[in-house]
């Protein structure tokens, strides 16, 4: 039985698993969306979640703390800066995972979508015919 046993092994020892978590985490707040398969994408939103609440704090020790769980200054210094504060207000949940219709090549493994759920927003493009406010 598999009670107090959380988490998802991904056919990985310890420090690979942490090294792949690390990268996927790094990509997800670099890019704000990867494709992944589905249990890494699981595994990976459930760490994310966490960095999230902790960059919400927004001092230096969650910094240092964010830091060292990414390995990734800049990826860090994204998350507490310009990641966190969009999710100022929500209490939870910052990650959405959807199944997506594609399937691997090598393997037929089923992949997932990994975004965030409050994205970054382009700036709209300008119609034709309208100037710039001086």
């Amino acid at each position: 039985m598999r009670h107090l046993k959380k988490g998802r092994k991904l056919g990985r020892t310890k420090s690979h698993r942490a090294a792949t978590l690390k990268g996927l985490s790094s990509a997800l707040i670099e890019h704000e969306a990867i494709t992944t398969t589905i249990p890494k994408a699981k595994e990976a939103s459930r760490y994310v979640d966490r960095l999230i609440t902790m960059a919400r704090g927004g001092g230096i020790a969650a910094r240092r703390i964010v830091a060292a769980r990414l390995g990734n200054e800049r990826m860090a210094k994204k998350l507490v800066e310009d990641v966190a504060p969009r999710f100022a207000e929500r209490p939870g949940g910052y990650t959405r995972v959807t199944k997506l219709a594609q399937f691997r090549v090598g393997d037929g493994t089923q992949l997932a979508r990994l975004e965030l759920v409050v994205r970054k927003e382009k700036p709209k493009p300008e119609k034709k015919g309208e100037k710039k406010a001086k």
